[in-house]
């Protein structure tokens, strides 16, 4: 593993142990060259997944993309940090298990969404706001009153 502060090769592994549920391994590692420490996970990978975008573009899945997207949605809700990261351990497990290595990024929104859904309404709709691209203050009524089904907005 290339050390982050030196670019030196040769760094040496200090401490391992399991990470999120045992989902992951933790590493903390230390470079001889710089002195620095510094901490990976590494994870299982059951297959390379490809997002195909909306206009066509093809790339590669990107566990961290999907991770900041879900927690800036998250940001100061009363959800835990270990129960966001099991959130989206199952969300690339279940991309990884459907099949297919080539994912349209409207499944992965939707997936996104119905996992939001189910733990914060708040954060699903701050998901949602980016993912459906609202462009006005009457997407957002219309887009909640849709999670309220019997309340009818005022008029």
């Amino acid at each position: 593993m290339r050390c982050p502060f030196c670019g030196n090769i040769d760094t040496q592994v200090k401490d391992s142990r399991p990470a999120e549920d045992h989902v992951s391994i933790r590493r903390r590692r230390f470079c001889p060259a710089c002195g620095g420490r510094f901490t990976t996970y590494e994870r299982v990978q059951l297959r390379d997944l490809v997002v195909i975008k909306s206009n066509g573009r093809r790339e590669d899945f990107d566990r961290e993309k999907l991770e900041r997207s879900i927690r800036i949605s998250m940001q100061k809700r009363p959800v835990d940090p270990e129960r966001i990261d099991q959130m989206i351990s199952g969300i690339v497990r279940r991309l990884e298990s459907m099949g297919e290595t080539d994912i349209p990024s409207k499944v992965i929104g939707e997936i996104v969404m119905e996992t939001l859904a189910r733990i914060d309404t708040v954060a699903y709709v701050r998901f949602a706001s980016v993912y459906k691209n609202f462009q006005a203050a009457d997407d957002f009524d219309k887009f909640v009153s849709e999670l309220r089904p019997g309340v009818k907005p005022e008029e």
